[in-house]
C-alpha cells in the first residue's frame, strides 16, 4: 500500500496510505486533507484538485493526457511544470513515498 505525502502551503505535511488503484484524488478527500476540493468528483473537469508533484517524481507519475493539460490551463494557482490534477494519478506501489504540494487556492 502506497503512502503519499501531502504538504500544505504551510510546509506541513500528512501522510496518507492508501491502497494501489486507488486514485490520488479519493485517498485526499477519503483522509480530510484540506486543500483537495475535488468539485466536480474526478470527473477532469473542474481542477479543484490539483497538486504540484515533487520534481525529482514526476516522471514516475507521467505526463497528464490531453483532457487533463487543458484542464490545468484553468487551476486557480499557479500552473507549473509538474502541475496534476490528482484525480487523474492511480497510485501504485512504485509511488509509495510519493510528495504532492496542495497549491493555496484551488477555486
Amino acid at each position: 500500500m502506497p503512502t503519499v505525502i501531502f504538504q500544505s502551503p504551510d510546509g506541513t505535511e500528512r501522510k496518507v496510505t492508501a491502497a494501489s488503484g486507488t486514485v490520488l484524488m479519493q485517498a485526499a478527500v477519503a483522509n480530510g486533507v484540506e486543500g483537495i476540493v475535488a468539485e466536480c468528483g474526478g470527473n477532469a473537469s473542474c481542477a479543484t484538485c490539483h497538486v504540484y508533484v515533487a520534481a525529482a517524481q514526476s516522471e514516475l507519475v507521467g505526463p497528464p493526457n490531453d483532457v487533463e493539460d487543458e484542464m490545468l490551463d484553468f487551476t486557480a494557482a499557479e500552473r507549473r511544470p509538474t502541475s496534476r490534477l490528482s484525480c487523474q494519478i492511480q497510485l501504485t506501489d512504485l509511488l509509495d513515498g510519493l510528495l504532492v504540494r496542495v497549491p493555496e487556492e484551488q477555486v
